[in-house]
């Protein structure tokens, strides 16, 4: 690629409009996620939290009829959807779009604040890839949600100077952690982040805005309380929202070498960008970014886990620091791009180009665009005229949604809480212990329909006694019906 068409290019990019820019992101975002629009069954917590929000769209609060470990704006969002639209997988696939290119456009303005527009432009496209592709990023997570309100709220903060806007600001950081609860620690360092601010100016006008940023984070999650107020069950988002996720992280801690390789990464990035003087530690939009990025990295030591899709909280801002260190980079070196790096960039959405091939070949063999056993097992079932109301899910569990039916008792909203017996006191369940909930699930709810993945254990591999439980039970008091794709779906035998 001759450096002449390189300027040409960029020149072009570096005249375009927001609304452009806009547009483009759009572009991108909705072509790598559009042919995921049709699959079932991408992450069995986008699963879930579709059974909260229609249990909420029915009525019923979260954490009254069925249960999950989130705060309750996670579930409200996709309540809101289905209220809107129904029951559509589009719908909420699309929603799911808003939120990445939300992210990326307020990713782009927070990074034009220290890098060109044609690098800002390409901060956040690397974002839109990272919080698209790889893993069960292609379904609506959690994270999704709250970065696509954390980093314009950062944004707010960086750029606007008023009361209002850093007040509105805590609005964004309050939905922030009353979907993910972990992001009060990088909230809590950015407040702490505006009061050493308001100290050095000491100026009064800085601290009414931290405490109208404080104001505004309380407001929004005592808003959250106030429906649970009103009914009497003020208690149940204590416990749920509150006790239940501090109790979780104490339980189901990684150790720490699995935890190691993103904090080593991360360190040995800012080591090589202090020493070379690529991050102004002095530039107020790098301590921010900073500040933020170890707020959240002290949230995944504190919680002891990082899922691949945690990482949806780090990327944006990490993506901005790292842009303005391979500028710096490109400024000081002046490399010439190869030409192959096109062609590499187009392989990158890789896993959206077999999904298209997926739903083509799904349509041509099946008439319809719609695939993955969350349909074809809830059509089976129809078809055969299988019970419906009493149904269990090892696997799949989004045929509940499909299926107008819900699970078997509260702990099995998701199928591996069954197992998390340290839950079981914030819902008030009556077992105790997983064993029991277990038994009570087969032997007293007797489901006529079991389905499982066929091939693969129903627990964790180290779960050895209830794993040795039920595949005991199954073996004893079901019989296979039929396989469907990788689905197998058992008949309770009818014995006494």
């Amino acid at each position: 690629m001759s450096l002449k068409r390189n300027e040409n290019v960029f020149y072009t990019i570096s005249k375009w409009k927001n609304s452009t820019i806009l547009l483009f992101f759009f572009c991108i975002t909705f072509f790598i996620r559009f042919p995921f629009f049709f699959r079932d069954y991408i992450d069995r917590d986008e699963s879930t939290f579709i059974l909260l929000g229609q249990s909420w769209a029915n009525g019923f609060l979260p954490y009254t009829q069925l249960w999950d470990l989130k705060p309750p704006l996670t579930f409200a969002f996709f309540a809101s959807i289905i209220t809107l639209f129904g029951k559509s997988f589009i719908a909420i696939r699309l929603a799911g779009v808003f939120t990445v290119l939300i992210t990326a456009f307020f990713t782009f303005k927070i990074a034009r604040t220290i890098l060109a527009k044609t690098s800002s432009i390409i901060v956040a496209v690397s974002c839109i890839v990272l919080l698209s592709l790889f893993g069960s990023l292609q379904g609506v997570m959690s994270e999704h949600i709250c970065v696509a309100f954390f980093v314009p709220a950062i944004y707010l903060i960086l750029k606007k100077k008023s009361a209002f806007a850093i007040f509105f600001a805590g609005l964004l950081m309050g939905v922030t952690v009353m979907v993910k609860l972990n992001m009060a620690f990088p909230i809590c360092f950015i407040g702490l982040f505006l009061l050493h601010e308001a100290l050095l100016t000491k100026k009064k006008k800085g601290f009414l805005k931290v405490i109208l940023f404080g104001i505004a984070i309380l407001s929004v999650i005592l808003a959250t309380i106030v429906p649970y107020y009103i009914t009497g069950q003020t208690l149940v988002w204590w416990k749920s929202v509150i006790l239940a996720p501090l109790e979780y992280t104490e339980a189901r801690r990684y150790s720490f070498l699995k935890l190691a390789p993103i904090f080593v990464i991360i360190g040995l990035f800012l080591i090589y960008a202090y020493k070379n003087k690529y991050i102004d530690f002095k530039n107020r939009t790098h301590q921010l970014l900073l500040v933020s990025i170890f707020g959240i990295l002290l949230s995944f030591i504190k919680g002891g886990r990082i899922n691949g899709h945690y990482l949806i909280q780090l990327h944006p801002l990490f993506l901005i620091l790292l842009g303005v260190v391979i500028s710096n980079i490109l400024l000081r070196y002046k490399p010439r791009i190869p030409v192959f790096l096109a062609f590499v960039g187009m392989l990158i959405p890789a896993e959206s180009y077999l999904e298209y091939i997926n739903v083509a070949k799904n349509y041509y063999e099946k008439n319809t665009l719609y695939n993955g056993e969350g349909f074809s097992v809830p059509q089976y079932i129809t078809d055969h005229n299988l019970e419906t109301k009493n149904i269990l899910f090892f696997e799949y569990h989004i045929g509940y949604w499909n299926l107008n039916t819900l699970p078997p008792t509260i702990a099995a909203t998701h199928p591996s809480n069954i197992c998390r017996d340290e839950l079981f006191p914030f819902f008030n369940n009556p077992r105790k212990i997983a064993i029991e909930e277990l038994q009570y699930i087969m032997e007293v709810i007797r489901p006529k329909t079991v389905i499982t993945r066929k091939g693969k254990r129903i627990f964790d591999k180290k779960l050895i006694e209830v794993n040795t439980y039920i595949d005991d039970y199954l073996s004893t008091h079901y019989v296979k019906l039929a396989d469907v794709e990788n689905a197998e779906v058992l008949q309770r035998l009818e014995r006494p």
